[in-house]
């Protein structure tokens, strides 16, 4: 099995003293890619060195709702398209709207998340979207933005409602879903698995959160996205062999820029 954590945070500080332990265990579980997420364009440069470490490891560019404004500044859209064309640089984001952790600067995290839509659509790269209490919202901006000029793009660490995921579907989004499919109170969210079509899923660990079962309330990391693998492939009724091709032709379908080389398995550890 060939396995690909489409969101991870190999950047943070929680990996500053083992990462290349991390990636040789994401390897021997059978994770042979691995896109590490940007949060702030300030910290970019540490994702850009990791993916020229790590062969199996690309990255996107953009900044966490949670981090617009203060010392972030604006989001420039300028300083996100200059970075498209690296060609480790497989997606935009994260980006989207965040109202549990501070719904206060709601107005800014929607003009950031439209720089990204924008940039996305300039690019050609997906955009990876974090949605957390904001499901009408999101809803309502996706299909006004889609209709308006189209952008391919993943609702990341999906929980939100059956509406939100059946109006990302009908758009032609992708859902992305993490170790909280493990959880034992993930009723609500195995409802929704359930009615994403096959072609349409993907899965990740968002590490060094969101340990799945049953490393929960340890430090997350790539290898154990197999846990939630196994999950999924469970609750859609199919092999965890068949289950992984799937969601690795998804991947490739939503971040082309990840089969440019098609290596999979060469790490270039340093």
């Amino acid at each position: 099995m060939n396995l690909i954590d489409t969101h991870c945070h190999l950047d943070f500080e929680d990996f500053s003293e083992d990462l290349n332990a991390i990636i040789k265990r994401a390897q021997s579980a059978g994770v042979d890619k691995m896109i590490t997420i940007s949060t702030r364009m300030s910290k970019l440069s540490n994702l850009l060195k990791i993916t020229d470490t790590y062969e199996c490891v690309s990255c996107s560019v953009g900044v966490h709702p949670c981090e617009v404004g203060g010392e972030e500044g604006d989001v420039n859209i300028e300083d996100i398209l200059i970075h498209a064309d690296n060609p480790k640089v497989v997606g935009i984001g994260e980006t989207g709207l965040d109202y549990f952790h501070d719904a206060t600067n709601s107005k800014a995290q929607l003009d950031s998340f439209m720089v990204h839509i924008d940039a996305a659509r300039k690019s050609k790269l997906p955009v990876i979207i974090h949605s957390r209490n904001a499901d009408d919202d999101m809803a309502f901006i996706l299909e006004r933005e889609i209709k308006n000029r189209s952008f391919n793009g993943v609702l990341h660490c999906f929980t939100g409602s059956m509406a939100l995921a059946e109006k990302a579907i009908e758009l032609g989004l992708y859902i992305s879903i993490s170790g909280i499919i493990t959880f034992k109170n993930a009723r609500e969210l195995i409802a929704v698995v359930e009615r994403v079509p096959l072609n349409r899923l993907l899965i990740e660990t968002d590490a060094p959160y969101l340990a799945p079962t049953p490393f929960r309330g340890k430090r997350n990391e790539p290898a154990y996205v197999t846990h939630t693998h196994k999950k999924l492939a469970d609750i859609k009724k199919t092999s965890v062999e068949d289950f992984a091709k799937i969601t690795r032709e998804n991947s490739f379908r939503l971040f082309p820029k990840l089969n440019q080389d098609n290596q999979g398995s060469k790490l270039g550890l340093s």
